[in-house]
């Protein structure tokens, strides 16, 4: 299928960024609307624009509960009324981080979420996941087509327009993100360092950094996949000051910021708080359009080989 037998289709609330990927990959664009009764209950109303043979869906599921609920009810509705391939673009991709039971009677959330949106959609493209125990998006997420993008690139690119590189350190707040870190670091021409962190609950972590980096006077930029309570980024702020940083920064790629966690951030040692627009967000300054429109693009392009 080419792009014009394709329709992009977004949510309210994340109408702009939406409307930016479907202009990026030559796609007409149309909005589902979306309206929630006071039990809670969702109606979802489709576009009265013509379908297409493949339509895309982009909803970043962070909050997902009740999103997936709508997806559900969209899919299925979709599939009534003859749509052939449905994409899902979720540029945050919600459950990934339950991969395991830790206690008796856990339920494992990755596989039973991811599971289900492979049975609803023929192809996933999501930002970074955030996946432990598990190599590639295809075993947590058994769709036909599962894409991971990494918004390194588009981290990168932000950074070499900034004015604050001179003397500059960019900081993982642990062992996870060092191939992430590092990546970024060499194709900015930036020094890292990568920190040690042990959790010790939902809202409870421990940061030691690097005894050999020098951070007396640099500016730190603390590069994280996501921001959720914020509480490891304080932490890591907190221990950078002590070791004399001077302006500290944070990058993330998925601003989650859950209840109070942005003004706690704001009142740390944090002076700029940025993230890409894989959530809609205040703090958003880098935008992943054209990388998730490219991701489309080439999918469309190899399902019409496929066809062929």
């Amino acid at each position: 299928m080419s792009t014009s037998d394709s329709l992009l289709l977004g949510f309210p609330e994340s109408s702009p960024v939406a409307r930016r990927v479907a202009e990026s990959a030559g796609l007409p664009y149309a909005e589902i609307a979306v309206h929630r009764f006071p039990d809670g209950e969702s109606q979802v109303t489709l576009p009265a624009s013509r379908l297409a043979p493949h339509v895309v869906l982009y909803r970043s599921l962070d909050r997902p509960n009740d999103k997936l609920i709508e997806l559900l009810m969209v899919c299925r509705t979709l599939r009534a009324q003859g749509v052939l391939r449905l994409t899902l673009v979720a540029p945050y991709l919600c459950y990934m981080r339950q991969d395991m039971a830790f206690h008796p009677g856990e339920v494992v959330s990755q596989p039973v979420i991811g599971g289900w949106l492979a049975g609803l959609f023929d192809g996933v493209i999501t930002v970074d996941p955030h996946l432990h125990r598990v190599a590639r998006l295809a075993e947590a997420l058994p769709a036909k087509q599962a894409i991971t993008l990494s918004a390194a690139p588009a981290f990168v690119e932000y950074l070499r327009t900034q004015k604050f590189l001179d003397d500059t350190l960019l900081l993982g707040p642990d062992s996870e993100s060092e191939q992430w870190v590092r990546g970024i670091a060499e194709a900015a021409g930036l020094p890292y360092a990568i920190a040690q962190k042990q959790r010790q609950g939902d809202r409870s972590v421990v940061i030691r950094l690097p005894d050999a980096v020098a951070l007396q006077g640099r500016t730190v930029i603390l590069l994280d996949d996501m921001a959720s309570t914020g509480r490891t980024l304080i932490t890591a702020a907190e221990q950078a000051k002590v070791h004399g940083a001077g302006e500290i920064r944070v990058l993330v790629t998925h601003a989650l910021f859950v209840n109070d966690s942005l003004q706690k951030l704001r009142q740390s040692p944090i002076s700029h708080i940025g993230s890409s627009d894989s959530i809609l967000h205040e703090t958003n300054v880098v935008r992943l359009d054209k990388l998730l429109a490219a991701s489309l693009i080439g999918l469309n392009a190899l399902s019409g080989r496929c066809r062929d």
